[in-house]
C-alpha cells in the first residue's frame, strides 16, 4: 500500500503571508484553522520568545516591532475607525495638535502601548456600524474629515473647529442622516455652515 505523503503546516509562514501588519488572538486562530487554542497559544508565545514576532499588548501581536499605530488601534477594540481630532487634524479643521490617537468604539477607554496613548469614545452601535463617510485605509477603517466633524459634533454640545473650509458641505449633508435624525445636530450643524458662508462673502 503506497505510503501518503503529508505536508508539515507552516504556521509562521501562514502569519506572515497574510496583508494584515497586526493580528489578533482570535485571528490567528481562525487563520491557522486551529481550535486548541493552548496550542495556539504556545507557538505564539514561542514565536515572540525567539523574536520572530512581537507581542503588541495582550492577545495582540505584530509581524515587525515597528507598526503602524492607526491599525493597532482599529484592532484593540472592534468594530472601531479613526476619527475625531486625529482626522481634524491631519485635515487642517483644527489647529491643535493632539499627540493621542482619537478612536470612535462601542466603549469609552483610555489606554497607552509602546508609550501611544489612544482615546476610544463611546459612540452608538448604529452610527458605529455604518460605514458612511468612512474609508478603509492601510487595513484599517479612518472617518473623512466629514464624518469626523460629524462625529465631533455628536459628543460635543459646543466645540470650537479652526477652519470648517477645507469641508465638503455637500458630504456633511449626506452622512448626517446616520446620526439617526438628531435634530440637536441638524441645528449644530446648519450654525456652522451659515458661519463658513458668512466668512466666504
Amino acid at each position: 500500500m503506497k505510503k501518503i505523503k503529508t505536508t508539515r503546516k507552516n504556521y509562521l509562514m501562514d502569519l506572515m503571508r497574510t496583508k494584515d501588519a497586526i493580528l489578533t488572538f482570535k485571528e490567528i486562530s481562525l487563520l491557522w484553522g486551529e481550535t486548541d487554542m493552548n496550542f495556539v497559544k504556545q507557538k505564539l508565545n514561542r514565536y515572540v520568545k525567539t523574536g520572530k514576532i512581537y507581542s503588541v499588548r495582550k492577545g495582540i501581536y505584530a509581524k515587525r516591532e515597528i507598526y503602524d499605530e492607526f491599525e493597532l488601534a482599529a484592532k484593540i477594540y472592534k468594530p472601531s475607525y479613526i476619527s475625531f481630532e486625529t482626522v481634524l487634524g491631519r485635515a487642517g479643521v483644527i489647529f491643535q495638535f493632539y499627540s493621542r490617537i482619537f478612536v470612535a468604539s462601542y466603549l469609552s477607554r483610555e489606554i497607552t502601548v509602546d508609550g501611544q496613548t489612544y482615546s476610544f469614545r463611546k459612540i452608538k452601535d448604529s452610527i458605529l456600524t455604518d460605514l458612511t463617510g468612512i474609508e478603509m485605509e492601510n487595513n484599517y477603517y479612518i472617518a473623512s474629515p466629514e464624518r469626523a466633524f460629524l462625529d465631533v459634533v455628536y459628543l460635543n454640545k459646543d466645540y470650537h473647529f479652526d477652519n470648517l473650509s477645507p469641508l465638503n458641505w455637500d458630504k456633511v449633508y449626506e452622512i448626517l442622516p446616520v446620526y439617526g435624525g438628531n435634530k440637536r445636530m441638524e441645528k449644530k450643524v446648519k450654525q456652522y455652515h451659515e458661519a463658513v458662508q458668512k466668512n466666504l462673502n
